[in-house]
Formats: structure tokens, C-alpha cells, sequence
């Protein structure tokens, strides 16, 4: 009789601990997403997916190509046009597609456009897919604050491509880094890829880290800092505003002015092609640094003469004096001050 009892609690046990897991698991994948990336070997890149905490599940593939069902040796002669490719299944509760993109490069050599470490060859390029205009815009704005950072001493050749049919690998290609340990382990490091990617970003500092919180808050979250309190609202000296993440040129002190709003007014850029401008949602329009995305702040058209006045975060710029321009790399844009 004891027997059976005890039977009858381990069934118990065990059915409870079942369900857990998967109720646990369908909470944590409420709201699973796809991402499409090219990273070089997708045994690489899959195992390193694997291991972020958010992702359910990571599938080697191929993508890109000219022929439906490619095999992984037509792939490999390069002659399909196909990228050996990792779709990531990803709770989009736990990661955003910021986070996603973001992991990816620094699991790559995105100035390689040979290929990937040892493996060189069209299909272990570096590329993002992306299924719509927001994901477009988060890899091409990772892809730019990467050329911007001057961390890196080639371009950044990673594509941006639009989302294609993906093809699922060979069963013995899924999972490869847990199912054949040694060998993944024997190719990691032969290819030099665990170095390189230690050189490449060991010291890599992510614009979070570069910035303020409030200079984060402005640039990358459309923020607003307060009026009066700012750090060039009077600032009258020549010189010229670059952009706070990336250096690149905006704004000069001879097109400065007193709107009396508490920030740094200015009736136009030092070039159009500098800025970017989106109309919101409310009707206003944004302004952009074209080469970071950096968010500036707006435009209005109540600016002096009937013309327009360009209202800009502090926090989004950098001061650079006259004085200092020709030792700041600046120089060129001396004669503005002549």
C-alpha cells in the first residue's frame, strides 16, 4: 500500500513541476519577436544568442539567396547568394530590438567585409534584416553611432537589408556548440574569433556610457531638459555646437540668438545637409542629427524676421571655441569667424 502511495506523490510531483514549467514558459514567451542576422558562422552566432537571457530559441539558416532550400554545400561554394544566417526568437518583454541589435555587433567583426575572422567568402558577410521601418532605423542608428564612436579604425560594413525567405539548416547544423562541444570548441579557436572580438570590444564604451544621464535622456530618448537651467542657453562666445555623441558639426555662435525660451536658439544650421528633419505626431518638427539620429530638439517658424528659430537641448551639444577649433580637428571652420 505504501508503494502506492508513494507513487501517487511522485506522479503528483512531478505533474506539478511540469506545469510550473510550462506555465513559466509561456509567461516568460507572451510575446515572442523574430530577428533575422548574418554574423559569419551561424554556430557562433546561434550559441551566443542562446546565452542572452530573453531568448527562447535560435535557429541556423540561410537567407538572402536566389535558390528556394538552399544545401549547406551549394552555400558554401558562395555561388547562391545566400548568408549563413541565426533567427532569433526573442521575448519582447525581457529585450528590446535595440538590445538584440546591440548584442549582435559585438558578437562580430563589423568592419570585415570579406567575411568573418578565418571564414571568408559572400556568406559569412555581416548583415541585419529587417521586417519594417522601426527596425530599419534602430540597426542603421547602432550601425551609425558605431562609425561615429572613432573606437574603430575601418568602416562599419555591416548591410542593412530588407527581410527575405529563411531557410532552415541541416538538423546537424542546430544547436552545433552544445551537440559537438569539442569540435565547436577545436573551430572557435582556430578561427581567432574569441580574440578578436576581446580586441575589438574589451574596451568598448556604449554611448550610455559616454553620456549623462540627462544627455541620454535627450539624445537617444526624444527628453527635454528644463529652461534657464542649461548649460549654453547664454552662452555668447564664438564657436561652434557639434553633437554630443558623435562630433559631428551643427550649429555656429554667429547664427546664436536670444529667443528668451531658456535654450540655445538658432535661425539655421551651419549646413541643412547637418540636420534632419521629422514631423511628429503633434504637428511639430523634430530635429535630428543626420549622422548619430541624435534627437536636438525642434524647429518653429517664429524665428527672427519671420524666419525660423532652430530651439535645441544643451544636453545634445558640445561647445567648441574659436579659439580651440584648429586643435579640436575643427579647423575648417575658422574662416566662419574671419
Amino acid at each position: 500500500m505504501k508503494y502506492i502511495i508513494i507513487a501517487i506523490i511522485a506522479i503528483a510531483i512531478l505533474s506539478t513541476y511540469f506545469y510550473n514549467n510550462m506555465s513559466n514558459k509561456n509567461i516568460e514567451n507572451n510575446n515572442p519577436q523574430e530577428a533575422l542576422l548574418a554574423g559569419g558562422c551561424f554556430w557562433c552566432i546561434e550559441t551566443s544568442f542562446e546565452d542572452l537571457e530573453g531568448v527562447s530559441e535560435a535557429i541556423s539558416g540561410y537567407t538572402g539567396g536566389h535558390k528556394d532550400n538552399p544545401t549547406y554545400e551549394e552555400v558554401s561554394t558562395g555561388t547562391t547568394g545566400h548568408y549563413e544566417t541565426v533567427k532569433v526568437i526573442y521575448d519582447a518583454n525581457k529585450l528590446s530590438y535595440e538590445d538584440i541589435v546591440d548584442h549582435f555587433f559585438k558578437s562580430i567583426d563589423p568592419t570585415d567585409e570579406t567575411g568573418q575572422f578565418s571564414d571568408k567568402g559572400s556568406q559569412y558577410k555581416t548583415a541585419i534584416f529587417y521586417a519594417n521601418d522601426e527596425e530599419k532605423n534602430i540597426a542603421e542608428k547602432a550601425k551609425t553611432i558605431l562609425q561615429s564612436s572613432g573606437n574603430f579604425d575601418k568602416p562599419i560594413v555591416t548591410e542593412i537589408l530588407p527581410v527575405q525567405e529563411f531557410f532552415v539548416a541541416e538538423d546537424y547544423h542546430q544547436d552545433y556548440a552544445k551537440n559537438s562541444r569539442l569540435r565547436y570548441e577545436l573551430y572557435e579557436k582556430a578561427s581567432g574569433r574569441k580574440d578578436k572580438l576581446e580586441e575589438l570590444w574589451g574596451d568598448y564604451k556604449d554611448v550610455k556610457d559616454t553620456l549623462t544621464p540627462l544627455q541620454y535622456e535627450v539624445t537617444q530618448q526624444c527628453g527635454t531638459e528644463k529652461p534657464f537651467d542649461n548649460e549654453y542657453w547664454d552662452e555668447k562666445r564664438d564657436g561652434i555646437y557639434v553633437d554630443i555623441v558623435s562630433g559631428e558639426v551643427l550649429f555656429s555662435s554667429k547664427d546664436k540668438y536670444d529667443s528668451g525660451t531658456g535654450w540655445p536658439s538658432f535661425t539655421k544650421p551651419i549646413d541643412k545637409s547637418f540636420v534632419v528633419e521629422e514631423t511628429e505626431d503633434d504637428g511639430r518638427t523634430e530635429i535630428k542629427s543626420s549622422q548619430a539620429d541624435s534627437h536636438l530638439g525642434h524647429v518653429f517658424s517664429d524665428g527672427p524676421n519671420g524666419g525660423d528659430r532652430y530651439c535645441i537641448n544643451s544636453a545634445s551639444l558640445r561647445f567648441i571655441f574659436k579659439e580651440d577649433l584648429k586643435k579640436e580637428g575643427y579647423g575648417e571652420y575658422s574662416k566662419l569667424f574671419e
